[in-house]
């Protein structure tokens, strides 16, 4: 068995580790954003009861040359490093529940159950069409994750629910309450310090010259698309399209408009500065002769006038110069 570096959250970490002989498997679920099956991990946290509650997403680091690690003595082979951070379930859900909805034609309530057995059923069917094992989902992984009770209870964050009984409530896709609950993470993201402190984020804005004085309130919209873009990494197209357009952005997207016009212009000109250099550069080679080409052209100049005074001599009576090479006839 292939061993792995892994860093995992420290409340998870000490469950995983406290109960060795009966560790969560690794599920294979649709990414919300691609729709390509990746690695999940089900959790539980420690203050928490024995059910499973929450769910890693696994991000391989592979280094692009072979690599290993040195732990103790011993050396492991494989030198990738897996990253397990916390997903919210809403985005696993997405392409799960949607699995099921028709274009343009309104969903009906149903009950939870229904709606899983349904997905399921759905995905499996898309299975069928697929030949490569690695692009294939089990039914099992989905099952699993689905009878999580972090999946239930993270239902009502995209769905409208009506309960019917005390015992019994059913639920409906809601592209409105999703855009809603996007939003509220939106929020929470921006008003979190390693956000607005990240080194990448502060690049991004200072491109986009949104990092000057008199620009505070585009900095403002500036650093919302960011987080709306940071959210979408965990979001199909369309339901980014939508959560963007819950926000005006015009006055941003003209300025950036404007000031990647503005770098291209001065990109323009620094080019053509560089060629009218590399051709004032090229005249002077061509036009200054070197000395072997000095010499040549005044070896010319005295060659074409000595001919002139060859041309002057009278040559009258003298044999030419062939005659002394022929062959002399026999005696």
């Amino acid at each position: 068995m292939t061993t792995h570096i892994s860093v995992l959250p420290t409340d998870i970490l000490d469950v995983v580790t406290t109960q060795v002989n009966d560790q969560p498997r690794f599920l294979r679920l649709p990414h919300p954003r691609t729709g390509v099956p990746s690695l999940f991990l089900p959790g539980k946290r420690r203050e928490t009861d024995d059910s499973l509650n929450g769910i890693l997403e696994v991000h391989a680091i592979a280094p692009p040359n072979p690599r290993s690690w040195f732990m103790d003595d011993q050396v492991v082979e494989e030198g990738k490093l897996l990253l397990m951070t916390p997903v919210d379930p809403v985005f696993l859900l997405i392409p799960i529940v949607r699995a099921i909805s028709k274009e343009g034609a309104p969903a009906n309530f149903r009950p939870l159950d229904d709606i899983f057995d349904d997905a399921v059923t759905a995905l499996m069917s898309r299975n069928r069409k697929i030949t490569s094992p690695d692009q294939q989902i089990s039914r099992h992984d989905i099952v699993k994750f689905t009878s999580m009770k972090c999946a239930a209870a993270a239902m009502k964050h995209l769905c409208e629910v009506k309960e019917v009984t005390p015992e019994i409530s059913v639920y409906r896709f809601s592209m409105q309450i999703l855009v809603g609950y996007l939003k509220k993470k939106v929020t929470r993201l921006i008003a979190a310090n390693d956000f607005r402190e990240s080194l990448t984020v502060v690049r991004l804005l200072a491109r986009d010259g949104l990092m000057e004085d008199g620009e505070e309130s585009l900095l403002e919209a500036g650093r919302l698309k960011a987080a709306c873009d940071l959210v979408a990494h965990h979001l199909p197209p369309d339901v980014k399209t939508e959560l963007m357009s819950a926000y005006d952005f015009s006055a941003l997207d003209i300025h950036v408009k404007i000031v990647q016009e503005e770098l291209v212009a001065m990109a323009v000109v620094e080019v053509d500065k560089g060629k009218k250099k590399v051709t004032k550069a090229s005249k002077a080679t061509t036009t200054k002769a070197t000395p072997q080409e000095g010499t040549s052209k005044k070896r010319k100049i005295k060659e074409s006038h000595g001919v002139e005074v060859l041309k002057k001599v009278n040559t009258e009576g003298m044999q030419r110069i062939s005659t002394f090479f022929q062959k002399k006839p026999k005696a």
